[in-house]
């Protein structure tokens, strides 16, 4: 069955969906069998995170929540989609949340193909359950630290987009290592005002020092910089 193939819309319990804190990771636990849905809650429970539990794919997304910070613990086969086609829905859509699969039937080739999507863990029924947490503390490290990095690209892409198409094209050239004469040369303007334009860039996009607006400039979308190097060119 395919993940995106319509289905009656089904919402989890509304006790699961509670959040207690914006920012607070869970951990989405999604697996057909009550029991080991229990077990595991309880096991997230005990090392101070918040577990959110769901019996299939399909509810984990009618849910919408996966938004949230945190990362899953996936069956690899469940009536209808699996967790390995939960996992390549949500990497094509943007989503690449870490994903450690816990599973009683795994094999060889399953576990290369969810290692090579970007999983966190592979691990095979039963399982420690410290080795289960342990995988559990590094996904959630991981999540973190690509929200955090969305958010320094986010806030970048804010700053260059209150740039003037001068001064981005100022910026293309100050990222490119050329002095403010060679840069006044290129556009054909003069070597004040290209000083104006890198002032008011470095205020705009709050950098401290040529290396911080260069490491800002570096996190922006490629597109965006290939903008600018084509106005350059012009």
């Amino acid at each position: 069955m395919r993940i995106d193939q319509p289905l009656p819309r089904r919402s989890a319990p509304q006790s699961q969906l509670r959040r207690n804190e914006p920012e607070q990771p869970l951990v989405f636990i999604v697996d057909d069998d009550t029991s080991v849905r229990e077990a595991l809650s309880e096991l997230i429970l005990s090392a101070g995170l918040q577990p959110v539990c769901f019996a299939s794919t399909r509810e984990l997304l009618d849910a919408d929540i996966l938004d949230s910070p945190g990362c899953l613990i996936l069956d690899v086969r469940m009536p209808g989609a699996s967790g390995l086609d939960l996992q390549h829905h949500l990497a094509k859509n943007g989503n690449p949340k870490p994903v450690i699969f816990v599973t009683g039937h795994g094999d060889i080739p399953m576990t290369v193909q969810a290692m090579k999507a970007g999983a966190v863990d592979f691990l095979t029924k039963p399982v420690r359950d410290q080795t289960l947490l342990d995988a559990v503390i590094k996904g959630i490290a991981i999540d973190a630290a690509r929200r955090a990095e969305a958010a320094v690209v986010k806030r970048n892409i804010e700053r260059f987009e209150t740039l003037t198409p001068r001064e981005r094209e100022v910026l293309h050239e100050v990222a490119r290592g050329r002095l403010n004469k060679q840069i006044a040369f290129d556009l054909g303007i003069s070597e004040v005002t290209v000083k104006l334009h890198r002032g008011n860039v470095m205020r705009k996009m709050e950098a401290a020092s040529i290396g911080d607006l260069i490491r800002a400039w570096e996190t922006l979308p490629a597109p965006m910089r290939e903008a600018g190097a084509i106005k350059a060119l012009v």
